[in-house]
């Protein structure tokens, strides 16, 4: 008898265990509770049916033989050539960087106003269907959980520096502190994976990385400048403003869409800690940023973050928006009529209020 009470007790402590480690993801459980209501929203739309709904997952679940064709395309965008009318940007060499030009002019404008998330969102859909349609991707944008790997970044499967990776740290140099963290594990140039023999074209237009990067030949940023992929990985920023609690609580203690985008956005939000994570150059350039390939993990997490906040009350939080049109005030109130033009990297030009949920207008995609 004494030894079966000793065998329920123990099964119990399994399961209670296993019941903590389900339910420890405060962010993915958010996610599922607002499914349903992304379900009923798709049974409504005109544009995205369950036959070819796409399904975002994060890169940690991805399977590696995905891992590897997701790479692949990306590295296919590196090889591709430019797809910007001669002269407009000398610096851009291949499709890549008409990304990172198209985000580059449109910086001030994106950032901080009532077109982030929803520009934000065009913009990484509009990466991956390039992906896609241009270099033969079958699967889907991947996300960063930051709060998943928030203790150690470098050791995650984005940026462990293996082949199936997005590439690890820069090689660690002696440098500096920047404004946004102290000093962190690497500073020099990516060495390992398969991004460490990319090219740098563009910018930097407003740099923060130690040592600081070549001057770009315009002000502009849009000069020919080619230099190594650098980043800054570390735990300082993830620790202390991307942990799992800190995202779940973005999510639940913004009731109004005006709160949800200063929190995320604001001086220890998530959006900026991802970014200045990865540091360095270009990743610690606010115009240039989208030069680092993770860029488009770390979007479409803020993605997810936007999505899972949506879902808490779908049909109050898909047509808001608050802000103006440029960056940290002025300009004239954003409206839904406003427009999307990203025609550079995506031929079609929508209002915001087409872009505002994930299974209408152009989109067809959940997150798991």
């Amino acid at each position: 008898m004494i030894h079966l009470y000793r065998g329920i007790v123990f099964l119990a402590s399994l399961f209670l265990l296993f019941c903590a480690q389900v339910s420890a993801d405060a962010v993915s459980d958010l996610q599922d509770k607002g499914r349903a209501a992304w379900n009923a929203q798709l049974a409504k739309s005109k544009t995205c049916t369950a036959a070819n709904l796409k399904v975002r997952k994060e890169w940690g679940n991805v399977t590696v033989a995905d891992r590897k064709a997701y790479i692949k395309a990306v590295l296919c965008l590196f090889d591709s050539p430019s797809k910007l009318p001669a002269g407009v940007a000398d610096g851009a060499k291949n499709r890549y960087d008409d990304f990172v030009f198209t985000h580059i002019q449109q910086t001030l404008h994106i950032h901080g106003t009532g077109s982030f998330f929803s520009w934000h969102r065009y913009f990484t859909w509009a990466y991956e269907e390039a992906l896609r349609n241009e270099c033969g991707y079958n699967g889907t944008q991947p996300y960063w959980d930051w709060g998943r790997w928030a203790a150690d970044p470098e050791s995650s499967p984005i940026f462990d520096g293996s082949d199936t990776s997005m590439s690890g740290n820069g090689q660690k140099i002696e440098h500096a502190a920047t404004s946004p963290s102290p000093a962190q594990n690497g500073g020099g140039c990516v060495q390992t994976g398969p991004f460490k023999n990319i090219t740098v074209n563009l910018g930097p237009v407003s740099p923060l990385a130690d040592p600081a990067p070549p001057k770009n030949p315009l002000s502009s940023g849009l000069g020919y400048n080619p230099r190594c992929l650098r980043r800054d990985l570390g735990p300082y920023l993830t620790t202390r403003y991307t942990t799992t609690a800190q995202i779940a609580a973005e999510i639940t203690n913004s009731k109004t869409i005006g709160t949800f985008q200063d929190i995320v956005q604001g001086k220890n939000g998530t959006h900026g800690a991802a970014h200045f994570t990865i540091g360095s150059d270009p990743g610690g350039d606010f115009f240039t940023s989208p030069g680092d390939p993770a860029f488009f993990l770390l979007h479409a997490m803020v993605d997810r973050v936007w999505y899972i906040w949506q879902g808490q009350c779908l049909e109050d939080r898909t047509q808001v928006i608050a802000g103006q049109t440029n960056m940290f005030g002025g300009g004239v109130i954003s409206k839904l009529t406003d427009t999307i033009n990203i025609t550079e990297v995506a031929k079609e030009v929508y209002p915001m209020s087409d872009l505002m949920s994930t299974v209408d207008g152009p989109f067809c995609y959940v997150y798991e």
